[in-house]
């Protein structure tokens, strides 16, 4: 063999390592970025069934506590926020005043001992804090994917390739008061 077609040789088998290696990499930050946003998909509907349940509470607390109109503003006025989040960064704002006015209404809600023993109160409540742990568990999900994707982007040689190809970083579900959200609001009666 000449040197010649030795030297071709070993460029095409560079190449071809080259491309293929290209090819997996864009193939796995592909499935990693559809994960994340499957992710993201199962916390807003968590969110979203959570903001559905607080009407019934807030009516059900209402017929007790009809006086506690601040408390069920509040409510209201972080469902709202919730609902129309855009992202990581708004959610998690989202969720600390969310957190935030529910430990205010069962607060009101302790004040009460008929409530307390309303069977739909008990049910809501129940939902409540069902949805409160999928919101987290969710949640973890969705860091953990935004976790592996950055990694991908960002470890040496896919860096070089990866924004490239118009990868970029995800934002992780954040909460600046994590003890605010650590576990589903305590609700004891």
């Amino acid at each position: 063999m000449s040197g010649g077609l030795i030297a071709t040789l070993i460029i095409v088998g560079v190449l071809v390592i080259l491309i293929g290696y290209v090819w997996v990499t864009y193939n796995s930050l592909v499935t990693l970025r559809v994960r994340v946003d499957e992710a993201w998909s199962d916390i807003t509907v968590q969110l979203k069934r959570r903001a559905d349940l607080i009407p019934s509470l807030i009516e059900t607390v209402k017929g007790y506590a009809a006086h506690e109109k601040s408390v069920f503003d509040s409510v209201t006025k972080a469902r709202a926020e919730t609902i129309s989040a855009q992202g990581p960064a708004e959610a998690s704002q989202a969720e600390n005043h969310m957190q935030e006015a529910l430990k205010s209404i069962f607060a009101v809600a302790e004040a009460y001992p008929q409530l307390q023993a309303s069977q739909n109160f008990l049910q809501l409540q129940s939902e409540l804090v069902d949805t409160e742990n999928k919101i987290q568990a969710s949640r973890r999900f969705f860091n953990g994917g935004v976790r592996e994707l950055n990694t991908k982007i960002q470890v040496f040689p896919n860096t070089i390739f990866a924004r490239g190809m118009g990868f970029t970083e995800r934002d992780f579900f954040e909460v600046a008061d994590v003890a605010a959200i650590s576990e589903p609001p305590r609700i004891q009666f």
